[in-house]
């Protein structure tokens, strides 16, 4: 019986001896660190946005060109005896200077002959006027009947001074002739090219050099449609900055000139026309342009009212993130008004001080809780 009990207690002794050391060991083991919660909850930065104007630039590019060529021609013939030194391809000549002259011996001889005429003509009327007046006082002795005009001269009369005024016409055809002997520039011009020389007959009409006026220049510049809706309504008279791009740029002012008032057919674009004054600096020591050059044009469009400026990355498929009250994620469809450089010029569908998420979630979903990150203000989200 004692055995029997024996067998029992002995493996209940060592259960409760283990027991009891595992107890001892539990309570003096260093307590394990508390494992930090997991944040669940993506973070974002924010930024509140306030409406403001803006004014709308626009861009084109075009092709500087004159504001008029000219096929220059003699209009009297002769033999040229000399001409400008600046009347040569790409010589600058300024309005009113001679760039060449004919020799002019017959038309000062044919002045001096219509000079003459007129003095015989003169003379001729003198003489029918004085014949006029005695036949005048002879009248008065006879009698209505015999009076006749043809008895007073009148006729005579005005034959002399029908003659008066062809001599009168012909003079000044000669002189006028005698003038165009020295062919004048008609503005301040660059020669494109020369066909004569000294010695050489030119015949009146023959195109001898041409001309392109440097006084002013053009520039046809076009609009696309997505520009065309900011377009102000009266474009004439708007100032304009014309760039040409190059190791140093070269900047100057000119002014819309008018538009061209129809729609190109194979761009379905409007085109106005920019013109700048002295491109050339013949008159000032601005720096110049010449004809042929490939030049920006900038000019103010539109006044935009209450418009959100946004960086492009922020916007997609016409849909921005937005923190509501609750601290979730809300999208929502805006109305791009116009694309500059990297932003976005947004219409509608945001309101005042709406939290932009600037960083948004790998996936974001509508209702997502987020955690705000407190950032400091984004200075592009507001248009100055």
């Amino acid at each position: 019986m004692l055995v029997k009990s024996l067998r029992w207690l002995v493996p209940m002794a060592i259960i409760g001896a283990s027991y009891g050391g595992y107890s001892a060991i539990a309570a003096n083991a260093p307590q394990p660190e508390e494992k930090p919660s997991i944040q669940t909850e993506p973070t974002v930065e924010v930024e509140n946005i306030f409406p403001t104007n803006h004014q709308v630039m626009i861009t084109s590019y075009g092709e500087l060109t004159p504001l008029e060529q000219t096929q220059l021609s003699a209009q009297v013939s002769g033999e040229v005896t000399n001409w400008h030194p600046n009347f040569v391809p790409g010589g600058v000549v300024k309005r009113g200077e001679v760039l060449f002259s004919l020799e002019k011996d017959n038309y000062e001889a044919e002045v001096l002959q219509a000079e003459a005429n007129l003095a015989s003509a003169q003379a001729t009327l003198i003489e029918e006027q004085a014949k006029a007046k005695v036949a005048e006082r002879q009248a008065k002795k006879l009698s209505d009947k015999q009076v006749t005009d043809l008895y007073l001269r009148k006729p005579q009369v005005l034959s002399a001074k029908a003659s008066v005024k062809s001599a009168q016409a012909a003079l000044k055809r000669a002189r006028r002739d005698l003038e165009n002997c020295q062919v004048i520039a008609p503005y301040d011009a660059l020669v494109v090219s020369r066909d004569i020389g000294v010695g050489q007959f030119v015949s009146a009409g023959a195109q001898v050099a041409i001309l392109n006026n440097i006084e002013a220049a053009e520039i046809r510049i076009p609009i696309a449609g997505f520009d065309s809706a900011f377009l102000p309504e009266q474009l004439a008279g708007i100032d304009a900055s014309i760039i040409q791009s190059g190791i140093t740029n070269v900047t100057r002012q000119g002014h819309i000139a008018r538009d061209l008032g129809i729609v190109d057919s194979k761009t379905r674009m409007v085109n106005l026309v920019v013109r700048i004054n002295d491109p050339y600096s013949v008159d000032s020591d601005l720096p110049s342009l010449k004809f042929g050059s490939y030049v920006q044009v900038q000019f103010a469009g539109k006044a935009l009212k209450h418009i959100y400026r946004l960086p492009q990355e922020l916007v997609n498929n016409r849909t921005v993130w937005v923190v509501n009250q609750h601290n979730q994620l809300e999208p929502k469809t805006v109305n791009v008004l116009r694309e500059e450089g990297e932003f976005f010029l947004i219409g509608g569908g945001l309101n005042k001080q709406d939290q932009v998420v600037l960083t948004v979630p790998e996936y974001p979903q509508k209702g997502m809780t987020v955690k705000i990150a407190h950032t400091e203000a984004d200075p592009s989200l507001t248009v100055k």
